[in-house]
């Protein structure tokens, strides 16, 4: 590709959620000149045409009056990996890019890459889903999960919290224990009972980003010694650890590999992080594995900045049976 003049040159760098989408415009130091935040864009949740506006609003927040095209963007989403899903990706970014080049990604990968940068690491992401994503440093990629809520997201923020919510209508009805967690999930629905929770949760269609708002109510039951919210947490724990394991061996990674945990379980469910560095002994240092401190954004902002310097290579599977929803 033909090289942009570094002293003219700037990027765009979107991280695009389910919940919401962040852009950061950089210069070619990767100083952040202007962010934007918009709303989510998932094409399994909101559809193509949804998706294609929120981009565009995206992209002209965060230029505002910047009046030149940006050289490269670079946009993690989740759902590339699947080929129907990334042409129609690949299709609003041709409309709405402009001039721009455009580098399409997954969402794991830019986590991993603000993480520890363009060489090996794993990132275990667990947010309303869960998913384990890792490269070797030498163009391979793997992954573990990401299957979606109905088949899979074990550990995450979702599946976390419906665990909670069948802890309470198990407790209900005698078949499981008591535990704190009843209180907290009525008092969070603002019901009386346990038998309201059908009206709450079904005839409100709640989405499973709605339903992981419940996952903070395991962690402070866990602090209070509720035994069920203990094993809830233990066993979200043991989930991610193993996905992360899986993609270490698929990958063959040493054991000082650097693992970034990011995602909103981590914050509602703190304990995730030290459960997770124990589980992860055999493999990897405690000291090795680290909250996600940066913007993934910023991920895809070293992305389209090495892409415009002389080209990205993104990473290929090693294995391509684990496809991304």
């Amino acid at each position: 590709m033909t090289q942009v003049p570094p002293s003219s040159l700037f990027v765009i760098g979107i991280d695009a959620g389910g919940t919401k989408t962040d852009a950061v415009l950089a210069d070619v130091q990767g100083a952040v000149m202007a962010r934007a935040r918009v709303g989510g864009a998932n094409l399994a949740a909101h559809g193509e045409l949804a998706v294609e506006k929120t981009l565009h609003d995206a992209i002209d927040e965060v230029l505002g009056a910047e009046r030149r095209a940006p050289d490269v963007i670079c946009l993690g989403i989740a759902g590339v990996d699947r080929p129907e899903d990334k042409a129609i990706i690949a299709g609003i970014m041709r409309r709405i890019g402009a001039r721009a080049s455009v580098l399409i990604t997954n969402d794991a990968l830019i986590a991993l890459v603000a993480g520890v940068g363009l060489g090996a690491g794993v990132v275990i992401a667990s947010g309303t889903g869960s998913i384990a994503y890792g490269c070797d440093g030498r163009g391979l990629a793997a992954r573990a999960g990401g299957w979606g809520y109905i088949l899979a997201d074990e550990g995450s923020g979702y599946w976390i919290a419906r665990q909670a919510l069948r802890a309470v209508v198990r407790a209900a009805d005698g078949r499981g224990p008591k535990t704190a967690l009843t209180q907290m999930v009525l008092e969070f629905f603002d019901v009386t009972r346990a038998e309201h929770l059908v009206r709450e949760v079904y005839r409100h269609y709640l989405k499973p980003s709605d339903i992981a708002r419940c996952a903070s109510l395991v962690s402070r039951a866990r602090e209070g010694g509720d035994e069920v919210a203990i094993d809830i947490a233990s066993t979200a724990a043991d989930e991610l650890s193993a996905s992360v394991h899986s993609v270490v061996a698929q990958l063959e990674l040493a054991g000082d590999v650097p693992v970034v945990m990011a995602g909103g379980a981590f914050h509602a469910v703190p304990w995730l992080q030290d459960g997770l560095r124990e589980r992860l002994a055999d493999v990897v240092p405690a000291g090795h594995v680290n909250l996600l401190t940066t913007d993934p954004a910023i991920g895809a902002v070293r992305l389209a900045l090495a892409h415009a310097q002389g080209g990205a290579v993104l990473p290929t599977y090693k294995t391509r049976d684990h496809l991304a929803l």
